[in-house]
């Protein structure tokens, strides 16, 4: 799994690539977590992630949680359907901003 993140405007954005499985959710978490800063605003964009198991689904709730107790929000892009259908099974889409695109992503969280 890659993670580049980078800081506009105190937005953070993150583009993960890979798997997000039991392995590397806890890297995932540990790189996202500080990124999202104090202001608790993140677009992710997930086009390239092949796989995001249940490890995953903690991860993305975990920093759901860390995002409201700052008075923030998380948007995803990019979503294939696959992972798009288990997040919407599992009711994990209604957590987060759903976008097609990084601009509107950004735009979802300004």
């Amino acid at each position: 799994m890659q993670i580049d993140i980078s800081v506009e405007n105190e937005l953070a954005v993150a583009v993960i690539s890979g798997e997000i499985d039991g392995k590397t959710a806890p890297q995932a978490q540990s790189e996202l977590l500080p990124a999202m800063g104090s202001c608790g605003k993140i677009v992710i964009e997930m086009s390239g992630v092949t796989y995001l198991s249940s490890a995953g689904l903690r991860t993305l709730l975990l920093l759901y949680r860390q995002a409201v107790a700052k008075n923030g929000k998380i948007a995803l892009v990019g979503l294939s359907e696959e992972i798009k259908d288990v997040m919407s099974m599992t009711g994990f889409l209604k957590f987060f901003a759903v976008e097609n695109t990084l601009e509107d992503g950004k735009r979802s969280l300004n």
